[in-house]
């Protein structure tokens, strides 16, 4: 006999293995030690919150990161949210307005369904139209969705007044039994990407009462889908969560919120919405700009200062930089089909002295002198 390989008395001929004396289950195959809650299945350390239907944990040096296994969130990170949620409900309303989006070629079904896998319902406020942006709305198919009619009222054409009172009408049509309302326009998208960011933050500061709204930050699209705006006149942040609460009103032209006259007290969250209004074919870009400033000015105005032209003439852009991310997967058919072209080099910054040295400052700190903010970050 081999003085080296003590034999093993249940298995003679294969004297290699030491018997796990903590699996009396299974001694001929004593390798795995068993998790005393599951012996039958012994590889993995199970959640004691729920032994019967697990939620398996990973181990890190600081901290314990709840995985499910049947998860599509591949980021660990934000599964804690889903975690949480289990024992935090929360219910979620998304809700926008539209307009003639065929006629202006609105990505408004992009935009809805870029959110709605979050939301629990969402109400959109589709305003007397000239073409079929009913149907478009409908031809979603999903049963969170739920339209209002509304008209309306071409006489608000100071400032965009319009389109607060339509954004109105669509916040005061959800339930009320809603934690947050997600407030997206018919050019904005969210990429996948930031879901889970975003819920997350909504799980965060649900019960924070101080917490009125979610400060999101905007990538602008200009020209193709290929250029982003980098110069000040583009808006950094706005608002897109808030509280369900029909205190708070829109603001001026509906591009944020405030409560009893006064901005938002916010938490700012690491997503960013994809505006693309400025992205669509030349005709109809041009189109859309003596529309759309009728809701701002009065014919007088839009006749001096809109040139006539067939198409819209992007090259008049001061700055823009590459885009060098990618875009939602909602968006692909879309981008898919584009048929003009556009360029521009990113090198040459048509901006005045005074912009170029704002810009630098901006570009080397990541402070924008004098930005305009419609909202209050609290700590």
């Amino acid at each position: 006999m081999n003085p080296v390989n003590p034999i093993n008395p249940v298995n003679p001929i294969n004297p290699v293995n030491h018997i796990n004396p903590v699996n009396p289950v299974n001694p001929v195959n004593p390798v795995k030690e068993l998790n005393p809650v599951n012996p039958v299945n012994p590889v993995k350390e199970l959640n004691p919150v729920n032994p019967v239907n697990p939620v398996f944990m990973k181990k890190t040096i600081n901290t314990v990161i709840h995985i499910n296994p049947k998860s599509k969130i591949k980021n660990p990170k934000y599964q804690n949210s889903l975690l949480l949620q289990k024992f935090k409900p929360m219910k979620v309303s998304g809700f926008t307005f539209i307009r003639n989006a065929v006629k202006f070629d609105y990505p408004v079904v992009e935009a809805i369904t870029s959110i709605l896998p979050i939301c629990d319902e969402f109400v959109v406020a589709v305003g007397n139209s000239e073409d079929g942006t009913r149907d478009l709305i409908l031809g979603i198919g999903s049963p969170k969705i739920r339209i209002i009619d509304t008209v309306w009222d071409d006489s608000l054409r100071e400032g965009g007044h319009v389109l607060a009172v339509e954004t109105d009408k669509a916040f005061d049509a959800l339930g009320s039994d809603s934690d947050w309302a997600f407030y997206i326009q018919g050019d904005e998208v969210l990429h996948e990407q930031y879901l889970e960011p975003v819920r997350e933050a909504m799980l965060r500061w649900k019960d924070d009462s101080k917490v009125e709204g979610l400060l999101l930050n905007y990538t602008h699209f200009y020209g193709s889908y290929d250029y982003i705006g980098d110069s000040r006149r583009w808006y950094r942040r706005e608002v897109r969560v808030i509280r369900n609460d029909k205190s708070i009103r829109s603001y001026r032209d509906a591009q944020g919120f405030r409560k009893d006259g006064r901005p938002l007290n916010v938490k700012p969250v690491e997503a960013s919405m994809y505006h693309y209004g400025w992205v669509k074919p030349p005709e109809l870009q041009q189109a859309k700009q003596e529309y759309f400033h009728k809701l701002w000015h009065n014919d007088e105005w839009v006749e001096k200062k809109i040139p006539k032209a067939d198409s819209f003439d992007y090259s008049g852009i001061d700055s823009l930089a590459l885009f060098k991310g990618t875009h939602p997967a909602v968006m692909q058919n879309r981008i898919n089909r584009l048929n003009w072209q556009f360029s521009f080099d990113p090198t040459k910054k048509r901006l005045p002295f005074k912009s170029r040295l704002l810009h630098s400052i901006e570009s080397l700190t990541g402070w924008r002198i004098g930005e305009y903010r419609n909202y209050r970050v609290i700590d």
